[in-house]
């Protein structure tokens, strides 16, 4: 009865929940990749998109009142909205809208994550909600935000940052870190630190922000309000607001960690190009920590209706397969070998050619005796017949494609002189 009750008061919070997803970032890193589209709305995983995890999780925890607000190129991440996330029962009082920059309060876009939630207020005030959720778009996860705000409550907290426990060497440079006390209050925030504090007992741990954090709703007006008011502000919830309010409220910690193990739960941030390729690597492995045939916890996602993946010719020479490999809805492997590979939607490849170690987007076309290894084939890509990629990086590079540290080669339409109307 005890669990019965635990889960009908989760359940009450959630529904009074409203989630707001920042979903507005380039992500430059990613460079040619996200040239024409948002850092969330960059496919991942052979059907979604980067921004139906926090989207999933919202629905998956009972939070179905989301607001996505949107700014850098986010044309073909609102048709992905309007398509896959436009099914809600309006009537209900559930909703995923889209909040895209449109100088509410003033002539400025948004300037910061901060200033993107302050700029949406008088929507946030017509929901009336007890608790907002503000959630980073970009990253790869499942999270149940129940027991946070169930944290929340319980801690009487102002405001609660959900936060990876991470090695002090990762974390350096590279992540908002926490200071906390043995009660998980927050007594610092630091970001991006060269000498990140470690948690209390463990000198090899360090918190890092996840980017996504719980507010009391009137606390959360009253610190935007406060923080749009400063001009030495940058508008930023790691720069300015976190850190302003630790000393005189009561901020909170929650590690997040997996429920069967209470160890570190699954997170990646697929934010530069060798992590987009590796995060896809784990999935194509044999057991990948990111479990997306999960049906407790599916990621859903907008699907357009294809054909079953076809796989013809069954010669010596010209055999259609695919090892250790991910291959999506309306593919065909004609006389083609793929080894340790993910295959978006639509894709074609060719007799005698070989895809190895590689992420191919939906509609690429690769043709034949065609070679491609530890490569990301953008969106709409056409290889023509005998095309090597990621054997000669310097050739590689000397034909405009784009080679990583770790000799990952990105090619897009736009390096091959195609057209750009498939990209988005």
């Amino acid at each position: 009865m005890a669990i019965d009750q635990d889960s009908r008061y989760v359940s009450r919070l959630t529904k009074k929940t409203l989630a707001l997803v920042l979903a507005g970032g380039r992500g430059s890193r990613l460079y040619e990749l996200t040239d024409w589209r948002a850092k969330p709305g960059v496919p991942f995983g052979g059907k979604c998109r980067i921004i139906d995890f926090p989207l999933s999780n919202c629905v998956n925890s009972g939070i179905r009142r989301i607001g996505v607000l949107t700014q850098y190129k986010s044309h073909s991440l609102v048709r992905h909205l309007v398509r896959g996330w436009s099914n809600f029962q309006s009537e209900l009082g559930e909703f995923v809208e889209v909040l895209p920059a449109s100088q509410r309060t003033g002539d400025e876009w948004y300037s910061g994550t901060a200033d993107a939630i302050y700029q949406n207020l008088d929507i946030i005030r017509t929901h009336k909600p007890d608790y907002v959720l503000v959630l980073s778009g970009d990253h790869i996860y499942k999270m149940d935000y129940g027991p946070m705000l169930a944290f929340h409550v319980a801690n009487e907290a102002d405001m609660t940052v959900s936060c990876l426990e991470v090695p002090i060497a990762e974390a350096a440079g590279s992540f908002g870190v926490m200071t906390v006390n043995e009660d998980s209050r927050v007594l610092r925030f630091d970001e991006k630190p060269d000498h990140p504090t470690p948690i209390p007992g463990n000198d090899a741990l360090t918190l890092a922000s996840m980017g996504n954090y719980i507010f009391n709703t009137q606390f959360l007006f009253d610190q935007l309000i406060a923080d749009a008011d400063s001009e030495d502000s940058q508008h930023d919830f790691g720069n300015d607001i976190i850190p302003s309010m630790i000393e005189n409220n009561n901020v909170f910690a929650y590690p997040f960690r997996d429920a069967d193990t209470g160890k570190q739960a699954f997170w990646r941030d697929v934010g530069t190009l060798d992590a987009y390729w590796e995060a896809h690597m784990e999935l194509v492995s044999v057991e990948p920590q990111l479990n997306l045939y999960d049906q407790e916890w599916p990621i859903l996602t907008h699907q357009t209706q294809l054909p079953p993946a076809k796989f013809v010719f069954n010669d010596d020479d010209r055999r259609g397969e695919a090892h250790d490999s991910m291959v999506s809805g309306g593919c065909v492997i004609s006389g083609a070998r793929i080894n340790r590979s993910l295959l978006f939607s639509n894709v074609t490849v060719h007799s005698y050619s070989t895809v190895t170690d590689s992420v191919l987007l939906p509609d690429v076309e690769v043709g034949r005796h065609c070679r491609i290894q530890k490569a990301i084939i953008d969106r709409g890509c056409h290889l023509p017949e005998n095309t090597v990629i990621g054997e000669d990086h310097e050739q590689d590079r000397a034909r405009g494609f784009r080679v990583t540290d770790k000799g990952v080669v990105l090619v897009t339409p736009d390096m091959l002189g195609q057209s750009l109307h498939s990209v988005r």
